[in-house]
């Protein structure tokens, strides 16, 4: 009888409900092994469990440390306090942009035994070659929009609400994200971490093979709930 109180009763601590909250690495839908020969085994094993990991572990981490300085600010409104709140805040931006970003990125490739590269049908497949006539132009925009990545960041084919469900392509910096009314797609890792042990310097041969393994069911299901 006891156990099961104290079990009732740790269920309602706020530390139990912090730890169940936490942000995790999602379930991949595949083998590490399974884009190859277009992105090697290794290396999804090291941006899967080594990067994306950090960005996980990393966003965890600010997450409590900004719940602990919002209390600290309630005590000590000061501009100490806020310069803290703001450094963290940074790093909310950093860590929450990889985790999301690359939650995106996992989703939406696909071995090309389970459908991967194979073009989209339906609406988002219509609305493709309403405004690009074809998907091989859309895959060539979105090309070289990657390839004008300077450093590190990241290319998404959204669909904008704002711009009457019209598809965009979108570069951004780092681990910067789309939010509001761009809805994400595809999205495409440009960091140097996504290809280099495969590709070396050649990331434009990187930008080319990742079409042959896009999950477009998924983007045309994005595409669709939008």
């Amino acid at each position: 009888m006891f156990a099961r109180t104290a079990s009732a009763s740790l269920r309602q601590t706020p530390q139990f409900i912090s730890r169940r909250t936490k942000v995790s690495l999602p379930k991949l839908d595949w083998d590490f092994a399974a884009l190859e020969p277009y992105v090697s085994g290794k290396i999804n094993e090291l941006h899967y469990t080594k990067h994306h990991q950090t960005y996980v572990n990393g966003f965890n981490t600010a997450v409590d440390q900004l719940s602990e300085l919002t209390t600290c600010l309630d005590k000590d409104p000061s501009p100490a306090v806020a310069r803290k709140i703001i450094s963290v805040q940074q790093n909310l931006k950093f860590h929450g942009g990889g985790y999301t970003n690359h939650c995106l990125f996992w989703k939406n490739l696909a071995p090309t035994s389970q459908g991967g590269g194979e073009p989209p049908t339906g609406a988002l497949g219509d609305q493709i070659k309403e405004q690009f006539g074809g998907l091989e132009k859309l895959q060539k925009w979105t090309n070289a929009t990657l390839a004008g990545v300077q450093g590190s960041g990241w290319a998404f084919i959204v669909k904008n609400l704002d711009n009457g469900g019209k598809i965009e392509v979108v570069q951004t910096y780092n681990q910067d994200t789309v939010t509001g009314n761009l809805i994400p797609l595809v999205a495409i890792d440009a960091w140097e971490h996504a290809y280099y042990l495969q590709y070396q310097n050649r990331k434009a041969e990187y930008f080319n093979a990742i079409w042959n393994v896009i999950n477009w069911k998924e983007a045309s299901k994005r595409f669709d709930a939008a």
